[in-house]
């Protein structure tokens, strides 16, 4: 097919994200929320569904998505309350699922992210309580269930079909994940399945409002797996309504396969009839009082977005290097630590996401948790911004702090006599005076006004002392000479 056909038609994108929530207990029992430990240690008589057992709903979780509603701006429910929603899989022990279908606790609200450097708001369709499944594991001869994550509190939340990239969705995921972090109600660990995302698509020629039926793709674990599955399905479905522009897609959930790059038919999308929903009888309605949804919404702390605006307007960081701190809650918390002893907060930031954060790309460990502190990479800095070392030396110095975590940059450079910066003031004229002689075109070109022959001078004399002359001082003796020979 000619792809220029794709530029005829468009996406409609909205998002399911399915957040774990931290609580100690699940949502309706006393078992331990704890990823990792031993299958089915971590389960009750609830948990598994046993005949005549009760559910007691959890209050921390219930905080927690209120002070995820507070966080967005929506409407509190004063009166929500719970449903069975009936499947039959083998990691279902009730077969059925106790989830908010008619009345959730979070209704409305949105959520502000930046798309390619530009801000867009985004709206929510609603946030509602609901309870995790087990996990299936296969193995090579059989299947085996861990019904340690059944009842695991979930906040599942709906997008409005609202973004038509996958560049917003991936920036409005995003924005959801760094908020739950800042919440502290959930780790967002993907890798754990603490945050998943489902996501419905459709497309539509090019300035039509019709939404037609969509296609959702289920349980992605990645912000790469979200954009490639939905970059896919647009191409799948165009190539569906272009062979048959007269027959409309039929609903279905799919699944993204990373091998073969490409959505795959799971099952025909159920409707809501398939499900048998009705109102859970073991559990009352849930009332919230005003007076308790306004102490929530005082507890609320600095948000993301909040965040990255302070960081623009204070310390004049680049909108970039702000988003890629705030996005992260561990790495923001550490430039702010800091900054407790560092006042150069550009330079700080381009160290922590730029220098570290290189260092630690393919080892499978991060800045944060590398044991490194923040008041090390502050010291550093200011090692350079004083004169004590050149930026070609603190290299250096972060790569012995990588290997040696417990060290500061100031032990590192004073064990290390060649990380010292070059002392002996009559030594470095002498490298001067040698590179000036070396290089006439450069000074001629200079002393007629061409700047960039100063830097290239400068980055000689660099060169020659291996990076050990301060800067300043190089710069200072420069010109003076220069000016001299004038």
């Amino acid at each position: 097919m000619d792809p220029s056909v794709y530029n005829e038609w468009e996406l409609v994108i909205g998002l399911e994200i399915h957040v774990e929530l931290n609580t100690k207990s699940k949502l309706f029992s006393s078992a331990a929320n704890r990823f990792g430990d031993e299958p089915n240690t971590n389960i009750t008589d609830v948990c598994t569904g046993q005949p005549g057992t009760l559910p007691v709903l959890n209050k921390e979780a219930v905080h927690k998505a209120v002070l995820f509603g507070c966080a967005i701006n929506a409407d509190i429910a004063h009166y929500s309350r719970f449903d069975r929603k009936s499947y039959f899989y083998p990691d279902s022990p009730r077969n059925f699922q106790i989830t908010q279908f008619d009345r959730p606790v979070v209704k409305g609200g949105k959520i502000v992210a930046d798309v390619n450097g530009v801000p867009k708001s985004f709206g929510i369709e609603q946030a509602h309580l609901e309870d995790d499944a087990g996990m299936l594991k296969h193995f090579s001869g059989f299947a085996g269930i861990d019904y340690n994550r059944a009842g695991v509190p979930l906040i599942e939340i709906v997008s409005q079909p609202c973004m038509s990239s996958s560049q917003e969705a991936i920036a409005y995921a995003t924005g959801i994940k760094a908020l739950l972090q800042y919440l502290d109600a959930s780790d967002c660990n993907m890798e754990e399945g603490s945050l998943r995302f489902d996501a419905n698509i459709s497309v539509r020629p090019k300035g039509s409002k019709e939404l037609r039926n969509k296609i959702e793709i289920k349980n992605l674990n990645s912000f790469t797996f979200l954009g490639l599955a939905i970059e896919s399905e647009f191409k799948r479905q165009v190539k569906e309504y272009v062979k048959n522009p007269n027959e409309e897609i039929t609903q279905a959930t799919f699944r993204w396969d990373p091998d073969k790059k490409e959505t795959v038919l799971m099952r025909r999308k159920e409707s809501a009839d398939d499900y048998r929903y009705f109102i859970e009888p073991d559990l009352p309605p849930l009332i919230l009082e005003q007076e308790y949804i306004d102490s929530v919404r005082e507890t609320l702390p600095e948000l993301p977005y909040e965040r990255e605006k302070r960081y623009i307007n204070d310390y004049d960081l680049p909108r970039e290097s702000a988003l890629i701190i705030v996005n992260d809650k561990a790495l923001a918390d550490f430039f702010e630590e800091g900054l407790n002893v560092c006042k150069n907060a550009k330079s700080l930031s381009n160290w922590i996401i730029v220098e570290f954060t290189g260092r630690f790309k393919d080892t499978g460990k991060t800045l944060t948790k590398s044991g490194i502190p923040a008041i090390a990479v502050g010291k550093l800095v200011n090692m350079i911004d004083q004169g004590v070392i050149t930026g070609k030396i603190a290299k250096q110095v972060a790569d012995m702090m990588v290997k040696t975590p417990g060290k500061t940059p100031e032990q590192i450079v004073e064990e290390n006599p060649a990380f010292k910066p070059m002392a002996d003031m009559g030594e470095l004229e002498k490298i001067i005076d040698q590179i000036l002689a070396e290089n006439p075109q450069s000074v001629a070109d200079f002393l007629s006004g061409k700047e960039r022959a100063f830097g290239f001078l400068v980055g000689q004399v660099m060169k020659a002392t291996m990076g050990k002359a301060p800067p300043p001082i190089v710069n200072s003796l420069l010109k003076e000479k220069l000016e001299k020979s004038n």
